[in-house]
Order: C-alpha cells, then structure tokens, then sequence
C-alpha cells in the first residue's frame, strides 16, 4: 500500500537495543524517556519499535508515530505527523513540514495528561491514515 507515509522496515514488536539504550541512560531525563516509550508501546497491539537514526521509533506496523531521544539538557518526544495534529495544550515545538516535538526539561514540569493525549492521538492518527490508504 502506497500512503504516501514515511515508512521505516524491519520493525519489530519489541527490539531488544532499545531497551538497553533506554537503561544505559541514567538520571531523571532517562527515567522520563522510559516512561513516555512505555506509553507508544501501550497504544496499540499493532504498535512495532526499531531504532532509527540512533534513538527508539515507536510505529504502527512500518509507519513511525513517536520517538523518544535523550540529549544533555532534555528528553524529546517527538511526533511524526506532529505539524497537523490537534495541539490544544501548545505542548509542540519546531518548524518542519511534518515532526513536532516536547522538550521535557528537568525544571519544567510537564502537562502529563496532556503529552498522554498528544502520543495517543499521533498513534490514532497514523493508524488512520494508514488504514484509509
């Protein structure tokens, strides 16, 4: 099928690499980038992960909806199709035509509830478009 998607192979339903590269991170950025990749692997039975470009991908089936990455002074969760979901909690950062991502930062507390939606709604998304072709 032909989405037009970016689309990503040899997804896994659980690779093990990211699970080592999420526990090779210490500290609280770490212990927030496990957190968030938990929740994308709990959105579907669909939902496969590999790494791409160093960091975990959460998918469903080929096609990515989420990544976590880790970096000095923040986490990011990042969305895929980001640029044309709903935002109302104004959590989404950057300018690219279609990725969005939430720094989550040490001494800025997060909307939990809100970044709950916004990875649900990245996952229902994605499904979506794949589903209708």
């Amino acid at each position: 099928m032909n989405t037009g998607l970016f689309r990503l192979n040899n997804t896994l339903t659980r690779d093990p690499r990211i699970d080592a590269w999420l526990f090779e991170h210490h500290g609280e950025l770490a212990v927030a980038a496990r957190h968030w990749f938990g929740v994308m692997r709990e959105c579907g039975d669909e939902v496969r992960e590999l790494f791409h470009d160093g960091f975990p991908v959460a998918c469903f089936g080929e096609y990515p909806f989420a990544y976590v990455n880790i970096f000095a002074s923040h986490t990011n969760i990042g969305v895929f199709q980001g640029a044309t979901l709903p935002d109302p909690d104004h959590l989404l950062e950057g300018s690219g035509k279609a990725m969005r991502h939430v720094k989550l930062k040490p001494d800025s507390p997060v909307d939990a509830a809100a970044l709950y939606r916004l990875i649900k709604s990245a996952y229902v998304d994605i499904k979506a478009r794949v589903e209708q072709g």
